[in-house]
């Protein structure tokens, strides 16, 4: 059986992760924006 939308990790990761979000202005400022929020409201 084949699972839908099996991306590759290391194209995920280039895409989305912590580095690629820090290369852009945007990416630095949602960064920021959940620090700033903290883990505690993440489950809300």
């Amino acid at each position: 059986m084949h699972y839908p939308r099996r991306v590759s990790r290391i194209k995920r990761v280039r895409k989305l992760g912590f580095r690629a979000r820090m290369k852009t202005k945007l990416g630095r400022k949602m960064i920021n924006r959940k620090r700033r929020l903290g883990r505690r409201l993440s489950g809300i």
